[in-house]
C-alpha cells in the first residue's frame, strides 16, 4: 500500500503540470498527500477493522476535506445518506490497491474490489477498473509473471495492454476515467525496470499524474517487494500520524515486508 501512496505523493506537483519525460525531481517541497492517499487508507482500516466502506470512506473524505477530491465525490461527502452516482472515475481504482494486498483468493479480490468501487462509482467500467488494480496487485505479490499479469487483465477486463508507453505518450492527455488511465498505468508497470521506474514511467504519459503514479506504484510495490529508502521515507515524512499508523497497522496485517 505504501507504493501506491509513493506513486500518490511523487505524481501530485506533475498532475496539473504534465511532463512527458522520467527524468524529474521525485519529491519537491510541494509534494504531498492528495485523496488518493487518503481514500486508500480509508479502504485498508475499512478491511482490517471489518467496517463498511462507504461509512469508513465518508470518515476519511470529512476529516481531510482539503486533499483533492472531484466535484461528484466531494458533494457525495456532504450527504446524509449518500448513494452510488454512477461514476466511471478513477477513483476507484486509485483507492483499492489494499484489496490486493489483504484478501487471499482471486474471487475474494475481485468480490471486494467491486464492493469497495459501488458506495460510488458503480458504472460498470468504474467496478472494472478497480477490480483491474486490485487483481493486479494480488497476482504480482503471489508471483505471478508480468505476461501473466498481462494476459489475465486483458482477456478478463478487455484492456488493451499491447499499446506500449512510446506509442501512447505522445497523444495523451489528462484523462480520469477508468477506461482512459487505468490501462496505461498497468503499462507503465509492466515495462517498468524496478519500483522507481514504474512511477517515473505513469508521471511520465503526462496525464492524471498522482493517480496513474498511484496505480502503477501498488502494483509495483506488490511485484517488486521493494521500495528504494530514500523514497520511504521522503513518504512518510509528509503523512500525518494518523495515517502512518493506519499504514504501519496494514503492513502487519496483510503480512506485507518490502526492503
Amino acid at each position: 500500500m505504501l507504493g501506491a501512496i509513493a506513486g500518490d505523493i511523487i505524481g501530485s506537483v506533475y498532475e496539473w503540470n504534465s511532463i512527458k519525460r522520467t527524468d524529474f525531481p521525485l519529491f519537491s517541497p510541494s509534494s504531498r498527500f492528495t485523496d488518493d492517499t487518503v481514500l486508500t487508507i480509508a479502504i485498508a482500516e475499512s478491511i482490517m477493522e471489518g467496517k463498511d466502506y462507504a461509512r469508513t470512506v465518508k470518515e476519511y473524505g470529512l476529516r481531510y476535506p482539503n486533499a483533492g477530491y472531484g466535484k461528484s465525490f466531494f458533494k457525495w461527502l456532504f450527504l446524509d445518506n449518500p448513494a452510488p452516482y454512477y461514476s466511471f472515475g478513477n477513483g476507484s481504482a486509485m483507492r483499492v490497491s489494499p484489496v490486493g494486498f489483504a484478501f487471499h483468493t482471486l474471487p475474494d479480490v475481485l468480490k471486494e474490489a467491486e464492493k469497495s468501487a459501488c458506495i460510488t462509482h458503480n458504472h460498470p467500467e468504474g467496478i472494472k477498473g478497480a477490480q483491474a488494480v486490485a487483481a493486479a496487485v494480488f497476482l504480482a505479490g503471489s508471483g505471478a509473471s508480468k505476461e501473466e499479469i498481462k494476459e489475465y487483465i486483458s482477456k478478463t477486463f478487455g484492456y488493451n495492454l499491447e499499446q506500449t508507453l512510446e506509442e501512447i505518450r505522445p497523444r495523451y492527455s489528462f484523462d480520469v476515467s477508468c477506461q482512459g488511465s487505468v490501462p496505461q498505468a498497468i503499462i507503465a508497470f509492466l515495462e517498468s525496470r524496478d519500483y522507481e521506474d514504474a512511477v517515473r514511467k505513469a508521471v511520465s504519459l503526462g496525464g492524471d499524474s498522482d493517480t496513474q503514479a498511484c496505480i502503477a506504484g501498488g502494483i509495483a510495490q506488490a511485484y517488486y517487494k521493494e521500495i528504494p529508502g530514500f523514497i520511504i521515507a521522503e513518504t512518510r515524512k509528509r503523512l500525518d500520524t494518523k495515517l502512518l499508523e493506519v499504514i504501519d497497522r496494514f503492513n502487519k496485517f496483510a503480512g506485507i515486508h518490502y526492503l
